[in-house]
């Protein structure tokens, strides 16, 4: 009983260090999976997130563009842009909330999937497009810009994965940019 007491007491530190290196891999990993800027999910966090919430057939898939961006930033200042991209993901994720998923894809690109509960997908878009549009607090009210909303309903294109579904959202976005 007394060699195997210590050698459990032995094993204890380097148990107790795995743990702490688990977990600070952990944190790092969860770093790398988000954007410092906005603190969305980059491009391989909101992927992984998003094939999950794929298999709901009530998921939506969202792709959004802030217009205007480089004449902001080119006008204002990239403090200014930065302020507005902060905004729109912070308003984004809040409106996507917790059982769906939003993310940076880059510049001024952002997705998301959210789960359409109630079938009302154009409605809760609309709303979404009014919240994102809103101007940005603290900021100089010259810079007002809107974003241009793309989306799908995954169940509409069930043959399609995320990549697929996303060139989907990219092209109805282009159209309402053009309209």
């Amino acid at each position: 009983m007394n060699t195997l007491f210590t050698v459990l007491l032995s094993a204890l530190p380097l148990a107790a260090g795995w743990a702490v290196h688990v977990r600070w891999l952990t944190r790092c990993l969860n770093t790398a999976r988000r954007d410092p800027l906005t603190g969305l999910r980059t491009r391989d966090g909101f992927t992984r997130r998003a094939q999950v919430l794929l298999k709901d057939p009530r998921a939506v898939v969202v792709l959004a563009d802030v217009d205007r961006f480089k004449q902001i930033n080119d006008t204002y200042g990239h403090a200014a842009g930065d302020a507005l991209l902060k905004a729109t993901a912070d308003r984004l994720a809040h409106h996507v909330g917790p059982r769906g998923v939003a993310g940076r894809l880059g510049g001024d690109e952002f997705a998301a999937v959210l789960i359409d509960d109630h079938g009302a997908g154009a409605d809760m878009l609309t709303v979404l497009h009014g919240v994102l549009a809103r101007p940005v607090d603290g900021q100089d009210p010259a810079v007002r810009t809107t974003v241009s909303l793309g989306w799908v309903r995954a169940a509409d294109f069930p043959g399609d994965d995320l990549s697929a579904l996303l060139r989907r959202a990219d092209e109805a976005m282009y159209a309402a940019k053009q309209a």
